[in-house]
């Protein structure tokens, strides 16, 4: 057996671009044998894997899962090219498997270097056969988890449209035996729904970045001013004729502009003051109108509502949401111009 040195490690993956650590593997199996290592990276797809790599893939699956006593959560979102390999049976199994591996593993841990479940192998170098066999590239892409507060504590799943959305909620109980309530329950669970409907950041202004917030009052600043030149460009435009408008028109033209002033530039800070609290029902789970029971208003309100009913607090502490290839940019081709690319090639 020859001796399966750096160089030629460096060599194999010269001539295949696979990675590193395939390439030691297929000499190791090749015992030093250059030929027959290339032919094992061959056989295995890994050649195929890495020239998949490039290919986006927004496709896929997020998928959750929850212990049995509500107590821990994990979500986690598995990308590939197409919906059709999205549906197959080998990559839903790759989904589930790798969330198995998270529902144990520490938070913030790198996925994709853990053993696969009955492998030897890590989960990385499994995708990667999976991407030669399947044809398409495929990525575990983020994943993350969510505990419980407490012995009052729980985390709820909501899972939308067959993986293309999911969330993650943590919410607490009056008490241990209220957990088990099914009022309590039903609110937990629509409170998920809301989320993955209604996509607030955060679950009460209090936990609003300040940089996010001073961020949006910049923005509202800059519409009132926005506003207030327009309308005293508007203003000069008129003033300064070259218009056909009878002295009526003109007038009312006038009054139309000035109104567009909007407020006083000193009332500006209470003004923008307003437009935060406004945005806070917006993008605050608590301040959002409720979604399952239009008219019963805010999160908030309803969270009251009960906890009154059950004789203590009702509390939403935190919630994760991942949307399917959120933040990917998607690549389309005609396929004109895909033949004329392979004829090219």
């Amino acid at each position: 057996m020859a001796a399966v040195t750096p160089a030629l490690i460096k060599e194999l993956r010269d001539r295949t671009s696979a990675g590193m650590s395939d390439c030691k593997n297929a000499l190791v199996e090749a015992e030093g044998d250059l030929e027959k290592a290339v032919e094992v990276i061959l056989k295995k797809g890994i050649v195929k894997a890495a020239s998949r790599a490039g290919k986006v893939a927004a496709e896929g699956e997020v998928a959750t899962w929850v212990s049995a006593d509500g107590k821990k959560g994990v979500i986690v979102e598995v990308n590939c090219q197409t919906d059709f390999v999205a549906r197959g049976d080998d990559f839903k199994k790759f989904v589930n498997d790798v969330v198995s591996v998270a529902q144990n593993l520490a938070k913030g841990k790198d996925l994709g270097a853990e053993k696969y479940p009955g492998s030897d192998k890590s989960i990385d170098e499994i995708r990667q056969e999976l991407v030669g066999r399947i044809g398409e590239n495929i990525v575990v892409r983020r994943w993350d988890s969510l505990e419980a507060t407490g012995d009052n504590g729980v985390v709820q799943a909501y899972v939308h449209m067959g993986g293309k959305l999911a969330v993650l909620l943590a919410a607490q109980a009056p008490s241990a035996d209220k957990k088990s309530d099914g009022d309590f329950k039903a609110f937990v669970e629509n409170c998920a729904m809301q989320v993955a409907a209604m996509s607030p950041i955060v679950v009460d202004k209090s936990q609003v970045d300040a940089a996010a917030i001073a961020k949006q009052k910049d923005i509202y600043s800059a519409q009132l001013k926005e506003e207030l030149d327009n309308a005293v460009a508007r203003i000069a435009e008129l003033k300064a004729g070259g218009h056909d408008l009878n002295e009526k028109d003109l007038a009312a033209e006038l009054k139309a502009a000035e109104q567009k002033k909007g407020p006083p530039e000193a009332m500006w800070p209470k003004v923008v003051e307003g437009k935060i609290s406004k945005w806070y029902t917006e993008v605050t789970l608590l301040g959002q109108d409720n979604v399952w029971e239009p008219g019963a208003g805010s999160i908030d309100k309803v969270r009251g509502e009960l906890s009154k009913r059950l004789g203590g607090d009702v509390k939403l502490d935190t919630f994760l949401r991942f949307g399917l290839g959120e933040g990917i940019e998607k690549k389309t081709e005609d396929l004109a111009a895909e033949v004329a690319k392979t004829i090219g090639n």
